[in-house]
């Protein structure tokens, strides 16, 4: 599972997912790739099956990389719990995905290939997605 080694601070402030993204909406290693089309934070567990189902989907041929790291923590307090002392523990760590964001490539396998892979690799994350395709690829 994807988590940070070590953060500066323990636990942070929701913060707002306003507008489109604009790092990390190209592609820069690979030939094909998962792009969001809304804003939404996407856990570790849901980017780790993600991956899995595209690298099994490829059969271990090509390459693909993770754009996208979970590097915030999410924190919850148990249930029946009266309010306040506190912010909660943290839970689980999440990415923040703007509009835009290019969160999976894949290369070294068939157009195809590729996009059965990224379309099986999209149903595991909870927003709408759309496969994109290089533009200097020569098709």
């Amino acid at each position: 599972m994807l988590s940070p080694k070590r953060t500066k601070y323990r636990k942070q402030q929701r913060g707002r997912m306003k507008g489109k993204a604009n790092r990390g909406n190209k592609i820069t290693f690979g030939d094909y790739g998962l792009v969001a089309l809304e804003s939404k934070w996407i856990t570790n567990r849901q980017i780790e099956a993600a991956r899995v189902a595209m690298t099994r989907h490829i059969k271990r041929g090509g390459k693909v990389w993770i754009k996208i790291f979970p590097d915030k923590p999410y924190t919850k307090k148990p249930a029946e719990t009266r309010m306040g002392k506190g912010k909660g523990n943290i839970e689980y760590w999440v990415a923040v995905v703007r509009k835009g964001t290019v969160m999976f490539e894949i290369a070294g396998v068939s157009k195809e290939l590729a996009e059965s892979a990224i379309r099986l690799a999209g149903n595991k994350i909870p927003i709408r997605t759309k496969f994109i395709i290089r533009r200097d690829l020569d098709l």
